[in-house]
């Protein structure tokens, strides 16, 4: 059940941002981070942990899951350091995600060709 609530929770997400392609005149660009945003906002509003708590992966994994995680990391910082915490707590708590995307990014990089354009 965990599976098809992940897939339901991450679809949906997924769908609300094809409609708003289709539908708007938003580019990818600005819905992404508009996700990223409406994490944070949720996250703050305390409204976004019980949706990761039953969408698990679904609603980790996409970009509203990134902003959930960087609104997490701030508050924690805060706590802890104060208002410096505002500035460092979101790239802390997001670290090894950013980690890992530069250095796979990295390894693509490697093995793949680039092609101009054309």
């Amino acid at each position: 059940m965990e599976y098809i609530k992940a897939f339901l929770c991450g679809g949906i997400l997924c769908l609300i941002g094809q409609v708003l392609i289709d539908r708007t005149g938003l580019t990818p660009a600005k819905i992404l981070v508009c996700y990223v945003t409406a994490g944070v906002i949720l996250s703050g509003l305390g409204l976004y942990q019980s949706l990761a708590d039953w969408g698990g992966a679904g609603a980790t994994v996409p970009l509203t899951g990134f902003g959930h995680l960087l609104a997490k990391g701030v508050k924690k910082a805060v706590g802890e350091q104060g208002l410096l915490g505002a500035f460092t707590g979101g790239s802390t708590a997001a670290a090894g995600g950013i980690t890992a995307a530069i250095f796979f990014g990295f390894l693509v990089a490697l093995v793949g060709k680039s092609h101009p354009k054309r």
